[in-house]
């Protein structure tokens, strides 16, 4: 095989979905509560969306944006009105809309004559794999191997206000924040009640910029359009991908006041980035989450799941932990968990772990009562059976 070992893939293919459901090539079938890390929210297949695909496919897939492209102007109104941002600039991935956020972040520094702009990043963060979006990223595991990496961040610890505030006085090259709202790949870290409405706060009163990686947790996710506004508040940037093409590659990095016009001909671009088939794809995705209830969905369905968990795991020691908002969910234990991964694919199920002792599910949107009911059953059992066959690691010293 010709591929570059690049990912620890498990020993299964997949041939086809319905909804909740994949089969792999040998016929079996899983219940899929990762979604390609949250990714198909609104399930495999869905009929409207494969429509919607191939009919703009036999239209036009692709035209440069050295031309006006409809299909990408529809769908920046559409993310504006959800959003209440000024501006969309459309890419390909997540890391590539951080990417372009950062840039932005640069340019309001430079242009407030700071030479030397520092955004504030959080430690566990994921922000991508590009050296930029690496550099930013709070994981020492991903970055190594890979120096010197870019200078220009500050990192201080999530959901912790006297560290970032003691930046923001001791650091006047400080320009923006990133942070993600719920973070996902740090072990689905939900912060503070208070937190993003202090950093809103901490970035007004600086002249910061507020960028809100929202990769993971927006599009419906957690309960709302994004995970931000469950706190009432507003972003300067926010970047959106993975679940806003459901499967479809696409990215968007979003932007309001003066952020927004930080961006001139020139500055920054993308070959592929907001082409019509993938705009058609991110309409049809919106349109499908908001007339089938999903978001109302997620919600009431991550509240069953998170109560169905702790019902189950009541008294197991090795639980820490269940936390989440919406179909964002992570049950963490007292020990190195990655075999769950593979005892689930066995039992049928798809499960992930993350930060080592994390079990993340993000099931799709359109999941309901039975399946939700069947993945708390599944997790919990495969949870039991293997606390009891694995010690927890001792401490070091």
């Amino acid at each position: 095989m010709h591929l570059m070992n690049n990912y620890g893939r498990l020993p299964v293919a997949f041939s086809h979905g319905d909804g909740v459901w994949l089969w792999d090539t040998d016929g079996k079938q899983y219940l899929d509560a990762i979604t390609g890390i949250a990714v198909t929210g609104v399930g495999h297949a869905h009929p409207r969306l494969v429509r919607a695909i191939s009919e703009q496919a036999g239209r036009l897939i692709h035209a440069s944006n050295l031309y006006r492209i409809p299909e990408q102007e529809r769908l920046a109104d559409r993310l504006a009105a959800i959003s209440g941002m000024d501006r969309v600039f459309f890419c390909n991935s997540g890391c590539e809309a951080n990417e372009a956020a950062i840039k932005i972040a640069r340019l309001h520094g430079h242009q407030k004559g700071i030479d030397q702009p520092v955004i504030v990043v959080m430690e566990k963060s994921f922000h991508g794999r590009t050296m930029a979006t690496l550099s930013a990223t709070g994981n020492r595991k991903v970055q190594a191997g890979f120096e010197p990496l870019l200078a220009g961040f500050a990192r201080v610890p999530y959901d912790d206000r006297a560290t970032i505030a003691h930046v923001a006085e001791t650091n006047k090259n400080v320009v923006a924040v990133l942070v993600e709202p719920v973070q996902g790949e740090g072990g689905v870290n939900v912060p503070d009640d208070g937190y993003l409405a202090f950093l809103r706060e901490l970035c007004d009163a600086h002249g910061w910029l507020l960028m809100l990686d929202e990769v993971q947790s927006g599009m419906g996710r957690t309960g709302k359009w994004f995970a931000h506004q469950w706190c009432g508040i507003e972003a300067d940037v926010m970047t959106l991908a993975k679940g806003l093409g459901n499967g479809f590659p696409i990215g968007a990095c979003l932007a309001r006041g003066s952020a927004a016009e930080a961006f001139t001909p020139g500055k920054h671009g993308s070959t592929f980035g907001g082409n019509p088939l993938a705009c058609v794809a991110a309409q049809t995705t919106l349109d499908i989450i908001d007339e089938e209830g999903l978001i109302e969905n997620a919600s009431r369905m991550g509240q069953l799941i998170r109560d169905g968990l702790a019902d189950s795991l009541r008294g197991l020691g090795a639980v820490r932990e269940i936390r989440g908002k919406g179909l964002m969910i992570g049950i963490e234990l007292d020990r190195p968990c990655g075999e769950i991964v593979r005892n689930g694919l066995d039992a049928g199920i798809l499960v992930n772990v993350t930060a080592d002792t994390v079990v993340r599910m993000l099931p799709p949107l359109v999941i309901r009562q039975p399946e939700a009911t069947r993945l708390v059953e599944q997790v919990s059992e495969l949870i039991h059976a293997f606390v009891r066959t694995n010690e927890p690691v001792p401490a070091a010293g």
